[in-house]
């Protein structure tokens, strides 16, 4: 007589070895179906007659976390403990008879490498599929829980851990996961970072400040050098006024971009970037993302370009890469640094640089996060639950090679583009200014000035006059030209620009929001089509402007 097939549902973390037991337990009496949330339980393509959950002992308390949205199910639970054996080494161990009879559920011991547990679990999967399956609920109401909301069920394993879990006599962890515990912990890991994010912005001004005055200097010297072995004219005005006037503002942001960006490489180097995503998982998933989304958030401070094509394989959910996708814009890349220096280093007291600095990228996450939230309400991005950052890579010694080779690559591409797609823009803002008066001090009178009057109208609420505005116009293809163009219109002395702080700092955010470069736009449309880059473009001027008008009505 041929027997029933047991179908069982697979439950439990990626990486837990879920595929592992499935494939150790496969035979023609089980069928199986993974699962990775108790949401998705109600959306299996068959009703289950057992829901086995693969626990791993090295993640035990992660992994248990979601064995009370399985228990309130109307399916016999089992729980499959894999790689106990390395968990006794760490001199932990459980009392299985207690969380037996605490839970009413059955727990088996098992090894997916040596086979060890793996008989005793398939017996116990077709005892399961006979119990009744009111007999197994009424067991945990013995028990006095009845909530099913995720905080009773996260308090209620707490519990049951504090009693089932021994621990050794003497701490045995190692170094690293001690480390581990405290860059991770959310009392003590977020201090942490934004103490590390404090400390490299401080080092982007202490350090790269002076070498910019010194390359400041340099410019000057050449600037004057220029002005006096080039006959008066247009070809004067070009190569001082054009050139090394646009090009040379340039250059001397290029000790804070090389401080900042060897910073960051040193972090992701040594593998503290990876611990910060695994800290902000639980925020992500507060969006209802995953915690993978903020790795191309992070790259992102680098260039928003690869940051959006690195979400094709970090978020496998393509409304939630989709939404990354749409989040990247608002992170502050490298090409805005050079504007940044420029203008807080002339605007602002040396004492809050860095504070500035830092408020920047803060609050263009910030606004990210806005987003994504709005977005997942949305019909277009409603997902379910997603699963947990699990594991951390191992801390590596920092690799000074790859380090340069990361800042020599950065700092290569920012030369590249100021010699080309600046340069080119410097001449073009350059000719604007100097014809048709052709007196590059006429400004009033230029062609620059009529299209800089024509967008006044619209920015005077945020206290942008006309020149600040042209400014903006010539950051769309590339962020860093709007520093170049500073340098064209008021020279080597931004101060006579006359801008109170706030309305500084408003055109600064500005900046931080405004019109995605070209470069960016572009890659959307690729990834999520041109409804949704047009999205981005208007989203993120609307965005900008009312930030910036706040900004000025505020402070």
């Amino acid at each position: 007589m041929e027997t029933k097939q047991i179908h069982i549902a697979v439950v439990g973390l990626d990486g837990s070895g879920k595929s592992a037991v499935i494939e150790r337990l496969a035979s023609s009496s089980f069928s199986f179906e993974e699962c990775t949330s108790h949401q998705q339980m109600d959306t299996l393509s068959t009703e289950p007659d057992v829901v086995l959950q693969v626990v791993d002992a090295m993640r035990l308390r992660e992994c248990l976390q979601m064995t009370p949205s399985f228990m309130e199910h109307d399916h016999p639970l089992v729980i499959a403990i894999n790689r106990y054996d390395l968990f006794l080494n760490t001199g932990h161990r459980l009392d299985l008879q207690t969380f037996r009879e605490q839970t009413g559920v059955p727990v088996i011991l098992v090894s997916t490498v040596t086979g060890e547990g793996l008989l005793e679990l398939m017996q116990t999967l077709r005892r399961a599929a006979i119990v009744q399956k009111r007999q197994a609920r009424e067991r945990y109401i013995v028990h006095g829980w009845e909530q099913t909301n995720e905080e009773a069920w996260h308090a209620y394993m707490e519990g049951l851990l504090q009693q089932v879990l021994i621990h050794p006599e003497t701490d045995t962890s190692t170094w690293e996961e001690r480390i581990n515990r405290l860059l991770t912990n959310k009392w003590t890991g977020f201090p942490i970072f934004f103490a590390v994010i404090a400390g490299i912005f401080w080092a982007t001004f202490a350090i790269g400040g002076p070498i910019q005055e010194w390359m400041q200097s340099g410019v000057d010297a050449l600037y004057a050098w220029l002005t006096d072995v080039i006959p008066d004219g247009w070809l004067q005005s070009l190569v001082a006024d054009g050139v090394v006037k646009g090009v040379g503002s340039l250059v001397t942001a290029l000790p804070n971009i090389i401080i900042l960006f060897f910073c960051l490489s040193l972090i992701e180097d040594i593998g503290y970037t990876a611990r910060v995503n695994f800290l902000m998982d639980h925020f992500m998933h507060l969006l209802g993302l995953h915690g993978r989304s903020f790795f191309p958030l992070l790259m992102a401070f680098d260039c928003n370009v690869p940051a959006i094509i690195a979400t094709r394989d970090a978020i496998p959910n393509p409304k939630n890469r989709a939404v990354t996708m749409l989040m990247v814009p608002f992170m502050s890349c490298s090409a805005r640094l050079p504007v940044y220096v420029l203008l807080i280093s002339t605007f602002f007291d040396r004492r809050y640089q860095a504070l500035i600095l830092g408020s920047l990228y803060v609050l263009g996450m910030l606004l990210s996060f806005v987003l994504a939230f709005i977005l997942k309400k949305t019909k277009w991005f409603r997902t379910g639950e997603e699963d947990c950052v699990n594991e951390l890579p191992d801390f590596h010694m920092p690799s000074l090679r790859s380090i340069t080779g990361h800042v020599w690559f950065r700092v290569k591409d920012f030369l590249k583009k100021i010699t080309t797609v600046v340069l080119f823009a410097s001449i073009i803002i350059w000719a604007l200014e100097f014809f048709p008066a052709c007196d590059i001090n006429d400004m009033e009178h230029s062609w620059l000035a009529a299209v800089g009057r024509w967008l006044e109208p619209l920015m005077a609420p945020l206290g942008f006059d006309w020149r600040m505005c042209v400014c903006l116009i010539t950051g769309i293809p590339a962020k860093e030209a709007i520093a170049a163009t500073f340098a064209i219109l008021f020279g080597n002395d931004l101060t006579v620009m006359a801008l109170s702080p706030a309305t500084a700092y408003a055109f600064l955010v500005f900046v931080l929001l405004y019109f995605p470069c070209v470069a960016t736009v572009s890659t959307l449309r690729k990834e999520v089509g041109w409804r949704w880059a047009m999205f981005s473009v208007i989203n993120s001027l609307l965005v900008a402007w009312l930030a910036a008008f706040a900004c000025n009505l505020i402070l």
